[in-house]
């Protein structure tokens, strides 16, 4: 159901079934489609309840109807993930669309740093079906293995899946070698047996300029 056009557009072919994506994100459909505004991420009260209470913050909608609809956000890369009963871990920013059938919620991730304390949350995407997430460029995609764990940059994550377990570090990251870094500085160490989905560029994160 889900195909790209090019790297930057999602088409979606819907044969009277759904699809939820960002709001806001159809640029184009053809045929005739119905379109309503869901709360909480896609997951009633409950969600905006839970999504306001840890800052993880997902506006979306939902289409359905009979033709093809076109997604994009901001001229951004789309990877597609397919799920076979399994999780993807992902930052609400960088996810575009999913298979109506696929559960969304928010997941604690760990601490960032050992004496501030505060916590760190994530988006869930469970199921099986197909799921577009978005990357500010190419993204890459890396293997973790038992063997050759992954250190990665806060600012340059986007989502990973499979058996991983995460590690936040303080007081240093990739900037900090260069003397370019300020505030409080970390990487995310993943462990164990998956993929990490890694934009070639950083945003903002709560660690400050990282």
């Amino acid at each position: 159901m889900f195909r790209l056009q090019g790297s930057k557009t999602l088409a979606v072919d819907l044969t009277g079934d759904a699809v939820k994506a960002k709001n806001g994100s159809m640029v184009a459909y053809d045929g005739r489609m119905a379109f309503k505004k869901m709360s909480g991420g896609g997951e009633g009260l409950r969600g905006m309840v839970t999504r306001r209470l840890t800052g993880e913050q997902m506006e979306v909608m939902e289409v359905k109807g009979q033709g093809t609809c076109y997604f994009a956000d901001r001229a951004s890369e789309i990877n597609l993930v397919s799920l076979h009963g399994d999780t993807l871990y992902v930052e609400a920013s960088n996810l575009l669309a999913t298979d109506a059938g696929l559960r969304t919620g928010t997941s604690f991730t760990g601490l960032r740093g050992g004496a501030s304390g505060n916590g760190l949350f994530t988006t869930t995407v469970e199921g099986t079906g197909q799921a577009a997430i978005m990357s500010d460029g190419t993204a890459v995609v890396l293997r973790v293995s038992p063997q050759h764990p992954l250190n990665v940059d806060p600012g340059a994550y986007i989502a990973h899946q499979g058996r991983l377990q995460q590690h936040f570090q303080s007081g240093v990251n990739f900037r900090t070698f260069m003397g370019e870094g300020s505030g409080e500085s970390f990487q995310i160490r993943f462990e164990g047996d998956g993929l990490v989905y890694v934009q070639p560029s950083e945003r903002n994160t709560v660690g400050g300029d990282v």
